[in-house]
């Protein structure tokens, strides 16, 4: 499934965001999503929304209805595949780990990069192309 590119530069191509799933929801969806989202199970969510209500019920049950309302409804299929799912939410939920990897990544290629210059700007590359240019 293609992802339509975003329409301003301040949009992300990462599809992890709070949905509402009422396909595996009781009350529209709301701590399903809730649970997708965080990476929890959605009856540890229920279950303090539910002890919530003891204590705080009126800004709950508000909350939980304007989440109804506001949070759009999850799309079939979000992910690819499985690895693109683990990548968008680390992403998400760790971004200074995915930072620290991608820099990683390009220090590596820096090196190679480096190191091939180094060799075709050195004597035995020239020698290397000379003997092969003989052999013709």
């Amino acid at each position: 499934m293609d992802r339509p590119s975003p329409h301003s530069p301040y949009e992300s191509p990462n599809p992890h965001r709070l949905y509402r799933n009422p396909q595996t929801g009781v009350l529209g969806g709301v701590c399903a999503g809730m649970a997708e989202y965080l990476g929890l199970r959605p009856g540890v969510v229920r279950l303090v929304v539910i002890l919530g209500m003891f204590f705080f019920a009126f800004p709950l049950i508000v909350a939980y209805v304007i989440a109804l309302l506001v949070l759009p409804v999850r799309p079939a299929q979000i992910y690819r595949n499985p690895e693109e799912e683990a990548f968008w939410r680390t992403v998400s939920t760790k971004p200074d780990r995915t930072l620290a990897g991608l820099t990683q990544r390009f220090r590596d290629f820096e090196t190679r990069i480096t190191g091939a210059e180094a060799y075709v700007a050195s004597k035995e590359f020239e020698l290397n192309r000379a003997i092969r240019d003989l052999d013709r």
